[in-house]
């Protein structure tokens, strides 16, 4: 009768234990309360297959330049500057005549070491030996086309002076002792010795008239 008793308080405390192990069913290691392990663990040096930073988007990829959106400087293109006075030589062709005209070719040559350009109309006048006007300023053939003449060192551009003969016309003349020669945009002028006879004084007739520059040397 006192084992009996004995037994049943022996299994009313196991019962009442939760901690007591039991066997799984196929005879296999005991089990520790029921907790089941997680599907994942993910911490300190885990492994990440996503390919995608902490908020979930791509990660960038360094460019080669060294910074992202950097655009390539543009090249500088360099610029020709205007000739000026003291960079050419001014000298004047020879007469080419044809139906009652006088015709010569003024010439300004890029005498600098870097290449410049000429635009326009050379200014032009007739002076005597103290260097005082004694024609009116020639014309400007305006129905010629303007145009910019790049000059390389030692290159030319010229310019047509032209007017009808005064004999032709009568009226009076004076010998010019030079011409005076600027470069287009300039204000000092080149002097040079004048060879082409007597021109008209009087700004009626006979007057003499220049073209825009052009390249070459008007031969």
């Amino acid at each position: 009768m006192t084992h009996r008793r004995t037994l049943l308080v022996a299994l009313a405390c196991c019962t009442a234990l939760t901690g007591c192990t039991s066997h799984t069913p196929d005879g296999g290691p005991p089990e520790v309360g029921s907790t089941s392990p997680t599907s994942s663990v993910t911490g300190p040096g885990s492994v990440d297959m996503g390919g995608s930073g902490p908020s979930g988007e791509p990660t960038p990829t360094p460019t080669a330049s060294g910074g992202a959106g950097t655009a390539a400087p543009s090249p500088t293109v360099p610029t020709v500057r205007r000739c000026h006075t003291s960079e050419v030589r001014a000298s004047l062709g020879p007469n080419r005549p044809g139906a009652g005209q006088s015709s010569f070719a003024i010439v300004l040559t890029n005498g600098s070491s870097h290449t410049c350009t000429l635009h326009g109309f050379p200014g032009v006048a007739f002076v005597n030996a103290a260097g005082e006007a004694v024609t009116p300023d020639p014309g400007r053939a305006t129905d010629r086309q303007e145009q910019a003449v790049t000059l390389s060192p030692g290159d030319s551009a010229w310019s047509t002076l032209a007017y009808t003969n005064p004999a032709v016309t009568g009226v009076t003349t004076v010998t010019p002792a030079a011409l005076l020669v600027t470069p287009p945009d300039e204000t000092a002028p080149i002097s040079v010795r004048w060879t082409g006879g007597k021109v008209s004084n009087t700004g009626k007739a006979s007057v003499p008239w220049v073209s825009p520059l052009m390249p070459g040397n008007g031969a």
